[in-house]
């Protein structure tokens, strides 16, 4: 059988196209609110919340619900056990609990002011998440410029290691400089090791934020600077108290104590029990019996020091609780606001000063080396200099961005 030429390029086609269609595309990095995203959408901690919300809304509805009807059935005077054919008397009837009006709608309310605290959860936990995704992508930025200044400095230590060796050979310099040399370049690349598994690391402790296990690949874009900002801490912890989750669940819970405070106090207005049923007597007429029920609120005074007195008592509670959270948050956003403020002159003077001084002195050295005016020992401390400086800045371009990501979690943000 011959396979005709433009069957063999249909199936070539096929092929190659099969192929690409497999592929896939790498993933792109991802940018801080990428991250934000990705963890609010799978991870099992803000899915759990979400399910016990849902539990919360089936208890609406359990608390709507009416109180089920009783059937009773009632056979006498039987010959025989269960011999119910010829028992002699026997009632067939149906009964239903009447509530109070206005208790089912009460137990309803008290239901639904639960619900709405358990979803102010998952606001929480959002907010949560929120900062633990931000201090751990700050966190990967953070090593990962770690790393970069270290794979430079190892870049440094071979090329002057290189040098040192040509000018050993020249006569131009001693056996110890050379050995200095290798000492740095050793050293240098231990740094560099050190660096890549803290990057390793900080790549795992994302990935943990994100709720994926942390092996999982994982590349990030971003920038750790932060653009300088103005607050004003009084605006601050006045947003704060009215935008924070907490202090939202803390009034819900007050509320839902209230709505039982008023349910325990409304146990004296009795329920009614209404039932009807057919009475059979042998050798007599079908009669009928209405039956009527209720409570006698006799022992008045043990609502007032049981359930009302426990609701009283738990309201008392919540609202020093409330009290105290004010304080608490206020003395939060006071924190973060100077941890900002500190780091943010912290940056200020490295850019200034520091950074600019020190890659003046490290350029100078380095002229000065090349010109044989100075040792290897005096280049290998000006480049150390430099290194720690931007070492030092990462750090502070660290502390600020989590300062910021712990002021807007402060505030509710």
């Amino acid at each position: 059988m011959t396979i005709k030429p433009w069957l063999l390029v249909l199936l070539s086609w096929l092929c190659l196209g099969s192929t690409a269609w497999c592929q896939t595309p790498s993933e792109s990095p991802l940018t801080l609110d990428a991250c934000v995203t990705l963890a609010f959408e799978r991870h099992p901690l803000l899915q759990a919340s979400q399910y016990r919300y849902q539990a919360s809304l089936a208890r609406i509805n359990q608390a709507r619900a009416f109180p089920q009807p009783t059937f009773a059935y009632d056979s006498d005077f039987q010959p025989n056990l269960f011999s119910f054919g010829g028992s002699g008397e026997s009632y067939v009837g149906f009964a239903q609990t009447i509530e109070f009006p206005g208790r089912r709608s009460l137990r309803t309310r008290i239901a639904r002011t639960e619900s709405d605290a358990t979803l102010t959860d998952i606001e929480i936990l959002k907010l949560d998440l929120r900062f633990q995704v931000k201090r751990a992508f700050y966190g990967l930025l953070h090593a990962q410029e770690r790393l970069r200044y270290a794979e430079q400095d190892l870049e440094f230590s071979e090329t002057f290691l290189k040098t040192t060796e040509a000018k050993l050979d020249a006569g131009d310099v001693s056996r110890m400089d050379v050995l200095r040399a290798r000492v740095e370049a050793a050293q240098a690349a231990n740094t560099v090791r050190t660096a890549t598994s803290a990057v390793r690391f900080a790549r795992a402790a994302l990935n943990f934020a994100l709720g994926r296990p942390q092996s999982t690949p994982l590349e990030i874009a971003g920038e750790l600077g932060q653009p300088p900002r103005n607050f004003q801490v009084e605006a601050l912890q006045h947003q704060a108290l009215s935008s924070r989750p907490e202090v939202k669940r803390l009034n819900l819970e007050l509320m839902a104590e209230m709505l039982r405070k008023t349910q325990a106090s409304r146990t004296l207005l009795p329920n009614i029990d209404l039932g009807v049923s057919r009475h059979r007597v042998e050798g007599e007429p079908t009669t009928w019996d209405v039956t009527f029920s209720m409570a006698v609120p006799l022992f008045f005074r043990q609502p007032r020091k049981g359930p009302v007195a426990e609701a009283q008592a738990n309201i008392d509670s919540l609202r020093r609780e409330v009290e105290q959270l004010s304080h608490a948050i206020g003395l939060e956003v006071e924190e973060a606001y100077t941890d900002v403020l500190t780091a943010s002159h912290q940056i200020q003077l490295f850019e200034d000063e520091i950074l600019k001084e020190a890659e003046e002195a490290y350029n100078m050295f380095q002229f000065s080396y090349q010109e044989g005016e100075i040792g290897g020992l005096e280049l290998i401390t000006a480049r150390r200099t430099l290194l720690n400086a931007r070492l030092a800045y990462a750090d502070a371009l660290l502390n600020h961005a989590q300062a910021l990501a712990a002021l807007e979690k402060a505030v509710g943000h």
